[in-house]
């Protein structure tokens, strides 16, 4: 795939080459293998068969026929790529006009996305079949299966609960951490989700018809010939649909795309979660409590992620709060008229509980126009005509919700009720709370139950009622700590000008902080203009009192303070919270659990010093909420893995995450307090991504205990929750990873020589990754050049801006999803590798012994494992050929010395990583361990490289016009043709999507 400077714009016009037929064309898929693999092999021949039908309608037959000559020459049913074939393929390039070069960019990304459904639906039927499986071998022992302690593939919740039978785990210690099992995924705005959200819709109305045709073709062909129709005609009409951003997404608009998922699929998921797990602990343990209902629920950043992001204001956080409460009154408004039409049960026949009459009488007093109208109609119907007076209430309550949302959060509190009947001034009739909505529902049920009945209907909406209350997802307000600490200093600036709040030092700070916190006068005088910046600050503490006023704490109980390095950043949220009324330390009470986000290497070494001195303080440890059946004090961390990876690598950064979380755990356990992890984790590799039940499982043996947050972000929500059997799968592998973690400890983590082995490496290759990145000079010009960073930032698909701040262009100021994002566009993905071959390396070289204790370390050791395997995933997507296409085409010439060096670091590195990976793997190829993965990445290695070469071709053109004067806007080149830069953008912005598609993943 090798190509050279001296090669002609790709885009130029010249004669057309020979056409092969794409009948001619060998399917794709390499070698016969088992399991999810051999499943995309035979399905894959129906998605080619698709896509090529597909272009050959909506292209002209010469553009059609050489994408599909585009297509074949990159099959990975071929030989191992040769020039021969990447010189055809360039040629083909050579030959596209502009408008064709986006038809072929628009090509492949439509080619990756049907393949990605594809697998998703593998995915899917993988797991029922995964389930049924579980069922049928309950009570066979396989005496090959590994042990726990050692298991990496996922299991169900009858493989797990069977195992620990088996393995004489005592009920009683099951039931007591199920009773405590605290799972919470937290969906964030990050701009990593490229695909629109009309092709999501176009994608899974896809996938409906693929299951359908999959059917049709064991039951009916007849019928099978319609729906594959259907799947042509929905394809043609995705293809004819923009996939790019029409304009940049407000705050709001990111509320709708992550809202959307639990709309289309959690809602009703979480229910049948819990039926699957009653039903597994009942075949096992059928004496054995359930856990609550809300063991698994969902928190939200999108509206309330306020780091470094200025869209993000009090009042659309406050519009957010009322969004979810409406889509959550929507939902149960539905439920309710749905059980009203199936409890038809009638008083002649059935006994109805005497509380339930009495409530009737309440709401008929409170409700006469309900009663006048429904009283005759359901007068021996008493559970209709209960349901009829909650849906008044559900609708008041809507009412009430949209006034809320339409006045904002700075109208009075106590505003009139409307609804009142005159007699009742005072009383409210819409629901204050879900606990009065949730009564209702437990009388229903209660009476049926007495009567010998059970309707699951009402027990799905009692579960959903619980897991969502009201407020759907918990928002974590989230906020850079020097906001806080520059508000503090201009208040003390206006009080006492000659001790300045930003001119003491940390120690002079925390003994301020805890004063303050301990007088019960006012520290912000009222009338006072504050700056815009402070008045915002001190804003979003008011706004949250308001906001749990009216939605209860459930709505909004945590407050994240991104770059945490000290103690007195944790004091200072709690200062202003005690200003708005959230804390009051007089009484050791608080609304608000704060969090530090320990984010960079030095922070993460840093953080047990900073909460052993805030654990010691007893104003603070009194402010943290009870949780357990011992009441214990809770303390919420969170560990960033995106900046410290960016600030040192990959290695250096897992390790670092894992010795942190040893030492807080430790810390935790001395001083009596229950420590909640919460993982910031990306999509990719290089952001703490990768499969999450071995992340899970790689977690230090004890630290879980039966607690865990973790972000989910970007295009890992389609990945999991677009389609309902995916997003159980992944709700159910991390509920088993999480009992199974904190149940069946090891002590391999407290191995010392294996600490000091991972201390060395992390080290080394700590260093190495610096020298390059941070420590080279031409590095940031590097990275902007070869890389598709400028263009990526002009994507419309966040309200956040892709650097932190404006001015200098360094990395300091990169987001480190850019920063990913970048490097995964070009092939190089940097951040997800690179030092490990180093560090392995030097260790071996100065006892090559070593190498024995590496295998074995992989072989038993989780947290090694994970390490190694995500490496030797990333290292399979690598293409360094491809990869030094861009460094050769889209690097200056005064940098071509500079940059010829950073290209050789690199691929010298991963030269070497791979070979170590291997060696430890013991396997000849990459992912041989993994045959249906292999086969997966290999497909989209070969096949994405079209797009690359697309992708630099047009980013050489625009990046050659963007150096002429502002009036050359139609620029023409030799032979006439001239191209808009706006076209060549949109060009080069189609790429990345295709790419993406390709990928898997963004940033």
């Amino acid at each position: 795939m090798i190509m050279t400077t001296s090669d002609p714009d790709p885009l130029s016009m010249s004669s057309s080459p020979a056409i092969i037929p794409a009948s001619d064309q060998p399917r794709a898929g390499v070698q016969e293998t088992s399991g999810n693999g051999h499943l995309l092999q035979q399905r894959l021949a129906l998605v080619e068969d698709l896509w090529q039908t597909v272009l050959r309608s909506e292209c002209p037959a010469e553009q059609a026929e050489r994408l599909l000559r585009m297509k074949q020459l990159s099959d990975p049913a071929l030989p191992e790529p040769s020039a021969v074939s990447s010189d055809s393929v360039v040629s083909l390039i050579r030959d596209m006009d502009l408008s064709e070069a986006i038809a072929a960019a628009r090509a492949f990304s439509l080619y990756f996305q049907l393949v990605n459904i594809l697998e998703q639906r593998i995915e899917e039927d993988s797991y029922l079949e995964s389930i049924v499986r579980s069922q049928e071998l309950a009570e066979q022992v396989d005496p090959f299966t590994p042990p726990l302690a050692t298991q990496t593939e996922p299991a169900t919740f009858s493989e797990l609960f069977e195992r620990l039978r088996r393995l004489n785990v005592p009920p009683a210690q099951l039931e007591t951490l199920l009773q405590e099992l605290d799972i919470r995924l937290v969906f964030t705005a990050h701009p990593t989700e490229i695909v629109r959200h009309t092709v999501r819709h176009k994608q899974r109305r896809v996938a409906s018809l693929l299951q359908q045709l999959e059917t049709a073709f064991e039951t009916s062909p007849r019928e099978a010939d319609g729906i594959r129709l259907q799947l042509e005609e929905e394809i043609r009409l995705w293809w004819r649909t923009d996939e790019l951003h029409q304009f940049k997404p407000s705050v709001l608009d990111e509320v709708d795309y992550a809202l959307h998922y639990f709309q289309q699929v959690l809602f009703d998921a979480m229910p049948q979660l819990r039926r699957r797990l009653t039903t597994a602990l009942a075949c096992s343990y059928p004496d054995v409590q359930l856990p609550p209902s809300s063991f698994c629920t969902f928190g939200s950043w999108v509206g309330s992620d306020r780091d470094g992001n200025p869209s993000v204001t009090t009042d659309i956080t406050w519009r957010t709060a009322c969004y979810q409460r409406e889509l959550m009154l929507d939902r149960y408004i539905s439920a309710v008229q749905s059980l009203r039409d199936q409890l038809s049960i009638s008083m002649q026949w059935s006994q109805v509980s005497a509380s339930l009459l009495e409530s009737l009488e309440m709401d008929r007093f409170r409700f006469p126009e309900v009663y006048e109208e429904r009283a005759t109609r359901y007068r021996l119907e008493p559970y209709r005509l209960k349901m009829s007076f909650m849906l008044e209430r559900l609708r008041l309550t809507k009412l009430r919700n949209d006034q809320l949302a339409n006045a904002g959060w700075r109208a009075p509190a106590e505003s009139p009720q409307p609804f009142a009947p005159e007699s009742q001034p005072s009383e409210a009739l819409h629901y204050g709370s879900v606990a009065e909505f949730r009564s209702d529902l437990e009388l229903i049920r209660t009476s049926l139950v007495s009567t010998d009945l059970t309707c699951e209907p009402l027990d799905t909406l009692l579960t959903q009622v619980h897991i969502y209350g009201f407020s759907l997802a918990g928002l974590d307000i989230r906020q850079e700590s020097t906001r806080h600490s520059d508000a503090l200093d201009e208040l003390s600036r206006y009080l006492n000008p000659e001790q300045a709040y930003g001119d003491l030092n940390e120690q002079e700070r925390v003994s301020w902080l805890l004063q303050e916190l301990q007088t019960r006068r006012p520290l912000i005088p009222p009338a006072v203009d504050w700056s815009a910046t402070t008045a915002e600050t001190v804003d979003v503490f008011r706004m949250l009192h308001r906001l749990q006023d009216e939605f209860g704490s459930r709505i909004c109980r945590t407050y994240v303070i991104s770059m945490s390095h000290s103690v007195s950043d944790l004091l200072e949220v709690l200062l202003l919270a005690k200003e708005a009324g959230l804390v009051d330390p007089s009484s050791g009470h608080a609304d608000l659990l704060v969090v530090p986000l320990f984010e960079t290497v030095e922070d993460l070494q840093r953080a047990p010093e900073v909460m052993e001195e805030l654990f010691q303080t007893s104003l603070y440890r009194n402010l943290l909420p009870r949780v357990g059946s011992q009441g214990l004090p809770l303390q919420e961390l969170m560990l960033g893995y995106s900046d410290s990876n960016k600030d040192s690598g990959f290695l250096s950064s897992n390790w670092e995450i894992h010795k942190a979380q040893i030492a807080l755990q430790d810390l935790a356990a001395r001083h009596g307090v229950a420590l909640r992890l919460f993982h910031g984790r990306g999509g990719s590799v290089g952001r703490g991504g990768g499969p999450a039940y071995q992340a899970i499982l790689a977690q230090p043996s004890g630290t879980l205990q039966g607690r865990i947050k973790i972000t989910e972000q970007g295009e890992v929500l389609a990945s999991k929750y677009s389609l309902p059997e995916l997003a159980l799968y992944n709700l159910e592998t991390v509920t088993t990873a999480v009992v199974q973690n904190s149940l069946v400890t090891n002590q391999l983590d407290a191995t010392p020589s294996w600490n000091d082995l991972m201390a060395r490496l992390a080290k080394c290759s700590r260093r190495h990754y610096r020298a390059l990145v941070h420590d080279n000079p031409d590095l940031v010009a590097f990275f902007e050049q070869v890389t598709p960073i400028e263009e990526i930032s002009k994507l419309q698909i966040s309200s956040r801006p892709a650097r932190r701040k404006s001015g200098a262009r360094d990395l300091s100021g990169l987001r480190a999803i850019p920063w990913v994002f970048g490097w995964t566009q070009s092939r190089f993905l940097l951040p997800s590798w690179f030092g490990v071959g180093t560090a392995l390396s030097e260790e071996l070289l100065s006892d090559p012994e070593q190498m024995t204790l590496l295998r074995t370390l992989h072989q038993r050791w989780p947290f090694f494992r994970m390490l190694i395997s995500k490496v030797e995933m990333t290292l399979s997507k690598v293409d360094l050929d491809l990869a030094r296409h861009y460094v050769s085409s889209l690097g200056s010439a005064d940098h071509r010395d500079a940059f010829e060096r950073i290209y050789n670091t690199i691929a010298d590195e991963y030269t070497l990583t791979r070979r170590l990976v291997l060696d430890i793997t013991r396997q000849e190829r990459l992912l041989d361990a993994d045959p249906a993965l292999q086969l997966s990445v290999n497909l989209r290695n070969r096949t994405i490289v079209p797009l690359g070469f697309l992708q630099v071709a047009l980013l050489k053109r625009l990046r050659d016009q963007n150096r002429q004067p502002p009036m050359s806007e139609f620029p023409s080149d030799g032979d006439g043709r001239t191209y808009s830069r706006s076209e060549l953008l949109r060009g080069a912005l189609l790429t990345i999507n295709g790419i993406a598609a390709g990928m898997r993943n963004t940033g």
